[in-house]
């Protein structure tokens, strides 16, 4: 073997890997118990992370970033002047196999540039998949990245070896993507996931009657878009997302701020990547409609298609809605305390569990896991109210902003005392 190729290989395909945000690998519960390699059950599974949030657990690599398509915003489009290699099937499963042997990784993240055709591509995937499973007998954590318009019988079959399939809708709406990626078409990306939502509906029926049915994709689907290339607001990328969530099941929907990879003429002239704290802001909107109660109506309107970038999107709702409070915690319905700033669900379950024996005080919730220097501003209970002396959302706003930015100063200054 050449392990300087095999170096050189590795580093431009794991380099172009890393603009794909999501291989979370929450989910799977693949057990070995026939004396084989891996396991990605319970802590099976690590995750680390860039200094910009980014995820980069597993060993995450393109089979090979050759492309036939010329996609704006993509860095391994065709016409960008970038060094190009591939990686043959095994050269795949012997470097999964070795890094995993060293403890430097748990599982396997496999992308690819599309080569040949959708299919083509797509039967090499399953291949190093399939290689790993039958051959190494590896049972730790496998995601492969679905090629959009790879046929139906090979979603079915990546599914079988895959713990998460994922289909990267790249761009929110079918407007920004025929400007961006002309060659290809939405139903590319939709087809392979409809198959995927099928199967796993079918393997989980097929499961309450067999115990023995094959696994299917046991960690589901997910997919990404890319935020900031074309003109969408907060707004369109959450009801888009919330399209996917609702008609194709998926697990989680990934935002990916637009990183200028390269000049190009149908791209808006952006000056500089989009800024962190959008995407994040996204994934607290995300969190807040899949687990909240929320609707996209709720936090984002044809007034305000943008969150907010200094405060977050509850704190947003909550001080537009100040009607609604305070609450009483002792008496507040379920959906109602979890739209509370600073209580989060494991918060509102221990508040009901607790108030069904005494009538809770300030100094009960202090005790809680409660952000109870945010949620005191809107809340009552059984002590005496003395934090709603200005109700004002303006002043209240900057009140809970200047207590996060005197924490912020509290906390680096602390720091900076123990390096002292």
């Amino acid at each position: 073997m050449d392990y300087n190729r095999i170096r050189e290989k590795l580093s431009i395909l794991a380099d172009a890997a890393k603009y794909d945000v999501s291989c979370a690998s929450s989910g799977s519960n693949r057990k070995n118990n026939s004396g084989g390699l891996g396991n990605s059950t319970g802590m099976g599974i690590c995750h680390s992370y860039t200094e910009d949030g980014r995820c980069v657990s597993l060993l995450k690599i393109l089979l090979t970033n050759h492309c036939i398509f010329d996609c704006a915003y993509c860095v391994t489009r065709k016409s960008n002047d970038i060094p190009r290699a591939a990686f043959k099937i095994q050269e795949v499963v012997d470097l999964t196999i070795n890094f995993y042997r060293r403890n430097y990784i748990e599982g396997l993240f496999l992308s690819s540039g599309i080569f040949k055709s959708a299919d083509h591509t797509m039967e090499r995937l399953i291949a190093v998949a399939r290689k790993l499973r039958v051959e190494e007998n590896f049972n730790g954590y496998i995601h492969l990245k679905s090629i959009p318009g790879a046929s139906d019988e090979l979603m079915y079959e990546a599914g079988l070896y895959a713990d998460r399939l994922s289909v990267n809708i790249e761009i929110p709406t079918i407007s920004g993507l025929k400007l961006l990626a002309p060659d290809k078409r939405h139903e590319d990306f939709t087809q392979p996931m409809n198959k995927v939502k099928n199967e796993i509906i079918r393997y989980k029926d097929e499961l309450k009657v067999n115990r023995h049915t094959p696994k299917y994709a046991p960690a589901g689907q997910s997919t990404q878009m890319i935020v900031g290339a074309t003109g969408e607001s907060d707004r369109d990328i959450m009801y888009s997302a919330t399209h996917y969530y609702r008609n194709y099941g998926m697990k989680r929907v990934y935002y990916s701020g637009y990183i200028p990879v390269a000049s190009d003429d149908r791209l808006p002239a952006l000056g500089s990547q989009v800024p962190l704290v959008r995407e994040n802001r996204l994934y607290q909107a995300d969190w807040l409609l899949r687990f909240y109660g929320f609707s996209v109506k709720e936090l984002l309107d044809e007034q305000k298609p943008f969150l907010d970038t200094d405060i977050d999107p509850k704190l947003s709702w909550a001080l537009r809605n100040m009607h609604l409070f305070p609450v009483n915690v002792n008496t507040a319905d379920k959906q109602l305390l979890a739209r509370v700033p600073g209580i989060g669900i494991k918060g509102v379950h221990t508040i009901l569990k607790a108030r069904k024996h005494r009538a809770l005080t300030w100094d009960h919730l202090s005790r809680f896991q409660l952000a109870l220097n945010r949620a005191k501003y809107f809340i009552t209970c059984a002590s005496p109210d003395v934090y709603h002396r200005d109700r004002e959302a303006g002043n209240l706003k900057e009140l809970i902003l200047h207590q996060s930015r005197s924490k912020y100063r509290h906390l680096h200054a602390n720091q900076l005392s123990l390096f002292n």
